[in-house]
């Protein structure tokens, strides 16, 4: 299906590109959540004359995004989890921990921000842990996971 962006899409394309993507992706995703419309001719002129709008308000994410990365490059959040004698945890950390954690310092981000390339945390010890607050925008966090152990 031939479709406009109205915004960056990450592996698709950029504002304005008029692509061809597989018909579930755009009737699903990308139409629903308003990052693209169908690549009609109407569609088509529409973009041209709301160009310079969508371009300004795409510039005004990307600022907004990168005065928080600002805010939380460097930031180092603690969790703490049940843990064996050896380190393992009873469980694991997971986006949703970490977003809670960060919420105690007064930073507000979404689950689906939080990258863990290798899964959730299952071991007590410090762990870098990147967040994608926009397709050009990486902060990096450290998580320190700490081991409470259970009493008999």
């Amino acid at each position: 299906m031939q479709i406009i962006l109205l915004e960056k899409v990450a592996n698709v394309g950029n504002l304005g590109d008029v692509v061809k993507v597989k018909d579930g992706y755009a009737r699903n995703f990308l139409i629903p959540q308003g990052k693209a419309k169908r690549a009609t001719p109407g569609n088509i002129k529409l973009l041209e004359e709301k160009r310079a709008e969508l371009e300004h308000a795409a510039g005004e994410k990307l600022a907004a995004a990168q005065a928080a990365a600002q805010k939380l490059e460097g930031v180092s959040v603690k969790v703490t989890q049940k843990a064996g004698v050896d380190g393992r945890l009873f469980g694991s950390v997971g986006t949703v921990d970490i977003v809670e954690a960060l919420k105690v310092h007064g930073i507000n981000v979404e689950k689906s921000a939080i990258r863990l390339p290798s899964g959730p945390l299952k071991h007590v010890g410090d762990h870098p842990v990147t967040v994608q607050l926009h397709t050009d925008v990486l902060a990096h966090i450290t998580v320190g996971v700490i081991g409470e152990t259970a009493q008999a």
